[in-house]
């Protein structure tokens, strides 16, 4: 199909349809497998479990959803785990009755690929922050007092040694650019959690950067000095590719509104409601609208790349034309909403009062960012986004559940609302 009014084009392949942009392909259905370049993840809970997920029913409901992507296991964007969840998705929208397409995408991605710290004949896993050098080292640990400031550094001596430090107070990078000062060869910055936790330095450090969780870096921290210690930062950039999954009512080339959640989460995390809670939500309303005049005003994308900042939204809206944004009366993006009894909306003060018309219960908070809906802001389309606030299990491998009450009732609530926004011209 050529372009038609400006709108995003696309030009029909044998039966599949494909972007007009360089930089962007799109893969049929039919592909299986994974190129070896995009799934470098070598931890065995990237690995999908092939067997889990259970194949699309017409009639599923938004909770057996996400079940099933829950138990496909982490779905870390560039893996087989997310390829396979993508092709759950194409399947559950098929069946809904829209055609499916995949976007794909490419970005640079910083993997760790197992980061330790062995002490006192015990390995402790740790987690190599995003901009750190990679590096394998032994040399005495020697612990930092305070948060790892210029004179906090001045108090002990880490020439040569691997120093370790609390977390907390000044930035990432800053306590890595002091201990590389001070002539600390590798870094440690202990959690004030006892789990551990994803870091970015937010830029690049001139020594190997180690997170640990506080239940095994307390004991370290509290000692002076110890002996000697091996730091192992085992880390790499490497080209990920990504997979948005599209659905729309054949035909359907300019909707009036984007319906969007992302369906990737972070590793080590089955992401139940970060995000298959959004996802699931996303398929319930298709289903939904599948035999209503809405779906033809539609179009719904699972994106992927998100919590690795944004990609496949980014990559939506710049391969997108502008006209095809422009005549978007909403974009609407599901994230986190299977947790928690309130339901928060943010964005255009348009529709975050018609929201509040559907549903008086709904808290209207400012500006939230972080997910979806944030390229779509920055490209001058209306948005509003759902969710219901950070829960303890937020990216940990304990987001394993989510209430199907409160999915059922976003959807409910995102029907209504699409019903008074384009039936009505509100």
């Amino acid at each position: 199909m050529h372009a038609m009014n400006g709108r995003l084009q696309f030009v029909r392949s044998k039966r599949w349809m494909q972007l007009i942009v360089a930089s962007v392909g799109v893969v049929g259905v039919g592909l299986t497998g994974c190129s070896q370049t995009a799934v470098s993840m070598r931890q065995a809970i990237d690995q999908p479990n092939s067997s889990a997920a259970t194949a699309p029913q017409p009639d599923r409901s938004a909770i057996a959803d996400a079940e099933a992507l829950v138990a496909i296991g982490p779905r870390v964007a560039g893996t087989p785990a997310t390829e396979q969840a993508s092709r759950y998705l194409e399947e559950a929208f098929r069946q809904a009755g829209y055609a499916t397409e995949v976007q794909t995408f490419t970005y640079s991605k910083f993997v760790d690929r197992g980061s330790t710290l062995t002490a006192g004949g015990f390995t402790l896993e740790g987690r190599a922050f995003n901009g750190s050098t990679s590096g394998n080292l032994t040399a005495s640990l020697v612990a930092v007092p305070n948060v790892g400031r210029t004179e906090d550094f001045a108090q002990v001596d880490v020439r040569g040694a691997i120093a370790i430090v609390q977390r907390g107070e000044i930035r990432f990078l800053e306590k890595a650019n002091n201990a590389a000062r001070a002539g600390a060869i590798g870094l440690v910055i202990v959690n004030t959690e006892a789990d551990n936790f994803w870091g970015t330095l937010g830029g690049e450090a001139a020594i190997p950067v180690l997170s640990l969780g506080g239940a095994e870096g307390q004991t370290l921290l509290s000692g002076s000095t110890s002996d000697s210690v091996t730091l192992n930062v085992n880390a790499i950039e490497e080209t990920v590719t990504g997979r948005n999954v599209i659905a729309y009512m054949e035909g359907v080339t300019q909707p009036e509104v984007l319906l969007g959640a992302h369906y990737d989460s972070v590793a080590g995390s089955p992401g139940a409601n970060d995000n298959a809670s959004g996802t699931a939500v996303l398929l319930d309303l298709a289903r939904q609208m599948s035999d209503t005049p809405l779906a033809h005003q539609a179009w719904f994308v699972a994106f992927d790349g998100e919590e690795d900042g944004l990609h496949g939204s980014r990559s939506f809206v710049r391969n997108a034309q502008p006209q095809f944004l422009s005549q978007l009366r909403a974009m609407l993006n599901f994230d986190m909403v299977g947790i928690n009894d309130r339901l928060e909306v943010s964005g255009a003060e348009s529709l975050t009062s018609l929201a509040k018309s559907v549903d008086g219960s709904i808290a209207t908070v400012g500006e939230s960012g972080g997910s979806d809906h944030i390229p779509f802001a920055d490209a001058d389309v209306p948005v509003l986004f759902f969710t219901r606030g950070m829960e303890p299990n937020y990216h940990s491998p304990r987001d394993r559940q989510v209430n199907a009450s409160l999915l059922d009732e976003t959807a409910r609530i995102s029907i209504a609302l699409l019903e008074r926004l384009l039936t009505s011209g509100s």
